[in-house]
C-alpha cells in the first residue's frame, strides 16, 4: 500500500556460443497458439538459458495488469510532419513526451527539473544513440586529435564499441579511466550510475580535469526499482531511458537533460544528420507509458492498485534474497554488496537491488562465464567490462521461469572447476 511523500512528492511504502558484445539475444521461450511457452517448464532442457542481455521481460507482468490504460490510438491523418514543435530547440520532441519526462521526474525527485530556459530535453532512439550525439556535441571543434572516452572500470561493456564503432576523427576510446589521472590530454568521462555491471552508485574518477574534461552521466538505473534515490542529480548532461525506467526496450526512446544550450543544438544537430528526428509512434506511447507509471504512484485509479515503481522494486527485492540464499550456499561464489541508504521516494531505508548481479569467483585464476556456460546459463564475462574473467554480470530482469530456472542451474553447481 502506498501513500504519497508531502515533503519530497514520492511514494511511501507503509508497512553455446559466447553472445556477440551489445547483442539482445532473444529470449528462451516460444510462440503458441495460446501464447508464450517457456522451455523452463521443461527442466530437463539442454537449451541454454541467455542471462547475458537486459532484455526487461520482468515487466511484462506489470503491464498485462494495467491493461487498457495503455492503450491510445493515432489516426491516418495525425504525426505526418517531421516537425513536433517548431518553437522548441529538439523540434521534434513530442510536446506530451517533455510534459511526462518532466512530470515523472518531478514525482520521483531522481533529477532537479528546470525551467526551460535553463535545461533543455533532447529525445533520442534509445540513450545509445544520445551517447553518440554526446560524444559529437563534447569533441573539440579545434583540435586534430580525436578526444579520448574513458570510463572506471568496471565500464559498460558497448562504451568502447560505440566510441570507436565508426572511426570517428572526433573522438576514440581511451579505456579505463582510473589510468588517466596522469595524462594531459582532453577527455569525455563515461559515468554510470547506478553503475552497469556492478550497480554502485558513481562519480567521475579523472582528477584535475578542468576545462579539458566533460562528463556523461548515463543515468539509465537511477530509478527507485534499481536503487535508493538520495538526491535530485543536477549535471550538465544526463541520459535516461524508457527502457530501463519502463521495461519498454522495443521503443527505443531515451531522453538527454542538457544545460548548455550550444552541447544541446550539437547533439539535436546529430540527430538530424542521422535520422532526422525520433519516431512520433514511440514518443507517443513513451508518453503514455510514463503517464501511466505517474498515475500509478499517485492512486489516481485505486488505492490499492500498485504502483509501478513499488512493484518492481519488490520483485527485485525477493529475486535477491533468493540469489543470495543460493550463493550463500557455495563457497566460492560471491556477490556484490550494497549499503543500507534513505530512499526518498520511498520514505524508508533500504539497499539497491540493480538490474544486474556482479557475481564473482572467489578463486581468482578461475573463468566464470565459461563455468557458468557449462551449466547452461549464459552470462557476460568480465573481460567485456574491462576486468577480471572471475566476474560475471547476470541479468536479474528476465522473465519469473528464467529467473527460477537460473537459480535451480546455479544451485547444482557443486564446484567450480575449469
Amino acid at each position: 500500500m502506498c501513500g504519497t511523500d508531502t515533503a519530497t512528492g514520492g511514494r511511501v511504502i507503509k508497512n553455446s556460443t559466447v553472445p556477440p558484445p551489445c547483442n539482445h539475444n532473444p529470449p528462451v521461450s516460444e510462440s503458441t497458439e495460446n501464447g508464450t511457452r517457456s522451455v523452463v517448464n521443461n527442466l530437463s532442457s539442454e537449451i541454454p538459458l541467455n542471462l547475458d542481455h537486459g532484455d526487461p521481460r520482468m515487466f511484462e507482468s506489470y503491464w498485462k495488469k494495467v491493461g487498457d490504460r495503455c492503450k491510445f490510438t493515432i489516426e491516418g491523418h495525425e504525426s505526418l510532419s517531421y516537425f513536433a514543435n517548431p518553437k522548441n530547440l529538439c523540434w521534434f520532441l513530442e510536446p506530451k513526451l517533455e510534459e511526462e519526462i518532466k512530470k515523472l521526474h518531478k514525482m520521483v525527485g531522481n533529477v532537479k527539473v528546470e525551467e526551460e530556459e535553463d535545461q533543455f530535453i533532447i529525445v533520442g532512439n534509445g540513450s545509445s544513440q544520445l551517447i553518440q550525439a554526446a560524444f559529437y556535441a563534447l569533441s573539440p571543434l579545434d583540435d586534430s586529435n580525436p578526444i579520448n572516452v574513458v570510463s572506471a572500470a568496471p565500464y559498460y561493456s558497448c562504451y568502447p564499441e560505440m566510441a570507436d564503432l565508426l572511426k570517428s576523427g572526433l573522438y576514440k576510446w581511451g579505456g579505463d579511466a582510473h589510468s588517466f589521472n596522469d595524462k594531459e590530454e582532453p577527455f569525455i568521462e563515461m559515468v554510470t550510475s547506478p553503475n552497469n555491471p556492478s550497480g554502485v552508485i558513481r562519480e567521475p574518477v579523472v582528477n584535475g580535469g578542468g576545462a579539458k574534461g566533460k562528463v556523461i552521466y548515463d543515468l539509465a538505473y537511477y530509478w527507485p526499482q534499481y536503487t535508493p534515490i538520495t538526491a535530485k542529480l543536477d549535471h550538465d548532461l544526463m541520459l535516461f531511458t524508457v527502457s530501463k525506467c519502463t521495461g519498454h526496450a522495443g521503443s527505443r526512446i531515451g531522453w538527454a537533460i542538457v544545460k548548455d544550450k550550444e552541447v544541446a543544438k550539437r547533439m539535436i544537430k546529430f540527430m538530424e544528420i542521422s535520422t532526422i528526428g525520433v519516431a512520433k509512434e514511440s514518443q507517443l506511447r513513451a508518453a503514455k507509458l510514463l503517464g501511466v507509471i505517474s498515475d500509478s504512484c499517485s492512486n489516481v485509479w485505486s488505492p490499492n492498485f500498485e504502483s509501478f515503481f513499488e512493484y518492481g522494486h519488490l520483485v527485485l527485492k525477493e529475486r535477491w534474497e533468493k540469489l543470495r540464499e543460493v550463493v550463500k550456499k557455495n563457497p566460492l561464489l560471491s556477490l556484490q554488496k550494497y549499503p543500507l541508504q534513505y530512499c526518498h521516494f520511498f520514505g524508508d531505508f533500504s539497499e539497491s537491488h540493480p538490474a544486474f548481479a556482479w557475481m564473482n569467483c572467489k578463486n581468482g585464476s578461475k573463468d566464470l562465464e565459461k563455468i557458468l556456460r557449462g551449466n547452461k546459463i549464459l552470462v557476460r564475462s568480465g573481460r567485456r567490462f574491462g576486468t577480471d574473467p572471475n566476474y560475471v554480470r547476470i541479468s536479474m530482469v528476465c522473465k519469473e521461469e528464467e529467473f527460477n530456472l537460473f537459480l535451480q542451474r546455479l544451485s547444482t553447481i557443486k564446484e567450480i572447476s575449469d
